[in-house]
C-alpha cells in the first residue's frame, strides 16, 4: 500500500480573511485532502480568530500570531511565545512538499526556509501579473523597491521552483529574471458552486426586477476599479437603459461606496459564498475593471454562475474569455470604457445569451481543483527526483 503523502501550504491569509489567496489555498487543501493526503496550511492569525492549531474539513490549519497590517494584507509575524512554540511544533514536520503562495510576503520566505530546512525544495506559485499595489503614491515606489528585493532575496536564498496561477502570471515573472516551469491554475467546482447558492432573491430586495443588473464582487479597494464603478454607475447612457451596478464587498473604499448608492448602483456588504453565487447567478453581468489579478476567484465564480465577465487583461481572463463569445475584455479600465462595454451589451441580448452558455460551459470543463490538485502533486513528485541547492 503506497505512503499517504503529507503536504503544507503556506499561505500569508486564509479564511475568514476574505481575498483570492485565500479563497484558493482553501480549496486547495480540501482537494488534496480528498486525493488521500495529510495537508497542513501554515498561514497567520489576520482576523483574530486566535493563534494555534485547528482541524478545519480534513485540514489541518496553524495560524501565526502576527501584527495585521494595512487591514492584514501585509501580516507580519509576531515572535512572542505562542510564536515560538507553533514554530518549534512545525519544525519537527516532515513534508513531501511545500507550497509557498506569492513572492512578496515573509511568511513565503519562512515557509520556503522550513522547505529548505528539511531537504525539500519549495514551489513558489505567483498570483499576480503586476507590481503589489495599496495605492498611495508615495508609498507604492518603496513597495516596488521592497517587492524586487525580496524576490531576488528568495530567488537567490531558497531557489523554489516558480509557477504561475495564470500564463499572464508566468509572464511577469520574466520581469524579475525569472522563467517559470509552467501554470498551476486557479479551479473551481463550478457545479457545486451553482448548487450552493442560497434563496436570496437580490432583485426583489433591491427592487431590480426589470433592471440590466451588473454584479462586482470582491474587496473595496482602489486597484479593484472600483471608483471606474462608481463613476460609470452615474453615467446617464446607462441610466437611460436601466442598468444597476451591484457591489458586493467591504474594504477601505466602503464609505465611499455607502455614499454614492442611488439610482444606478447598490451595495449589498460583504456577502456569504452562497448569497454571492445567488447573486451572480441573478446578475446580467459581472464587471472587474481590476487593476492586477493573477487568475480571479470572482472570474471563475461568475463564469460557473454562466455570468459572462466584462473585465480587464488581468491574470486568468484570457483562459475564460478566449474571445468575445465567451465575454468581453476590457479595452481600458477606465468608466468610460466600462459604460462603453455594458452599452453594447444591452444593446446586444443575444450575444448575451451566446455568452451566458459559453462561459459556464468553459467553467465546467476545464477548472476542476481535482485537476489542478493532481498537478500540484506531480510538481512535488518531479522535484522530489532532484535534490535542492545547498544553502
Amino acid at each position: 500500500m503506497p505512503q499517504k503523502k503529507s503536504y503544507a501550504l503556506f499561505s500569508a491569509q486564509y479564511p475568514p480573511h476574505l481575498g483570492g489567496i485565500e479563497t484558493f489555498t482553501e480549496h486547495l487543501a480540501q482537494a488534496l485532502v480528498a486525493q488521500g493526503a495529510d495537508v497542513t496550511v501554515v498561514t497567520n492569525d489576520t482576523n483574530g480568530v486566535g493563534a494555534g492549531i485547528t482541524c478545519e474539513r480534513g485540514v489541518e490549519v496553524i495560524r501565526l500570531p502576527c501584527a495585521p497590517l494595512i487591514g492584514g494584507r501585509f501580516p507580519l509575524h509576531v515572535h512572542n511565545r505562542v510564536f515560538r512554540d507553533l514554530d518549534a511544533q512545525i519544525r519537527v514536520r516532515r513534508w513531501d512538499g511545500v507550497l509557498a503562495n506569492a513572492r512578496f510576503y515573509p511568511h513565503s520566505l519562512y515557509g520556503m526556509k522550513l522547505a529548505r530546512s528539511v531537504g525539500v525544495r519549495p514551489v513558489l506559485l505567483d498570483h499576480g501579473s503586476a507590481y503589489l499595489s495599496f495605492s498611495n503614491p508615495v508609498l507604492d515606489p518603496f513597495v516596488r523597491v521592497y517587492e524586487r528585493g525580496v524576490t531576488a532575496w528568495g530567488k537567490r536564498r531558497y531557489d523554489p521552483a516558480y509557477y504561475g496561477i495564470s500564463s499572464k502570471s508566468v509572464e511577469w515573472l520574466k520581469k524579475f529574471g525569472i522563467e517559470a516551469k509552467g501554470v498551476i491554475g486557479n479551479s473551481i467546482d463550478a457545479r457545486a458552486y451553482r448548487e450552493s447558492s442560497s434563496v436570496r432573491d437580490f432583485r426583489g430586495e433591491l427592487d431590480l426586477e426589470d433592471s440590466f443588473v451588473v454584479a462586482s464582487v470582491g474587496r473595496l479597494i482602489p486597484e479593484k476599479g472600483i471608483a471606474a464603478l462608481i463613476e460609470a454607475s452615474r453615467s446617464l447612457e446607462l441610466r437611460a437603459r436601466g442598468v444597476v451596478f451591484v457591489l458586493a464587498g467591504d474594504g477601505p473604499m466602503a464609505d465611499g461606496v455607502r455614499m454614492a448608492q442611488g439610482e444606478g448602483l447598490r451595495w449589498v456588504g460583504r456577502l456569504e459564498s452562497p448569497d454571492v453565487s445567488a447573486l451572480l447567478q441573478q446578475a446580467d453581468v459581472m464587471c472587474l475593471p481590476t487593476r492586477s489579478e493573477g487568475f480571479s476567484t470572482t472570474l471563475l465564480e461568475a463564469s460557473a454562475c454562466g455570468c459572462p465577465s466584462i473585465v480587464t487583461d488581468v491574470g486568468g481572463a484570457r483562459e475564460l474569455i478566449p474571445d468575445e463569445s465567451y465575454g468581453t475584455i476590457l479595452e481600458s479600465a477606465s468608466s468610460a470604457g466600462v459604460t462603453r462595454a455594458i452599452a453594447r451589451l444591452f444593446d446586444h441580448p443575444n450575444a448575451v445569451a451566446e455568452q451566458r452558455i459559453n462561459c459556464g460551459r468553459r467553467a465546467e470543463d476545464l477548472f476542476s481543483w481535482e485537476a489542478t490538485a493532481q498537478s500540484l502533486m506531480r510538481v512535488w513528485e518531479d522535484l522530489a527526483e532532484r535534490p535542492p541547492k545547498g544553502e
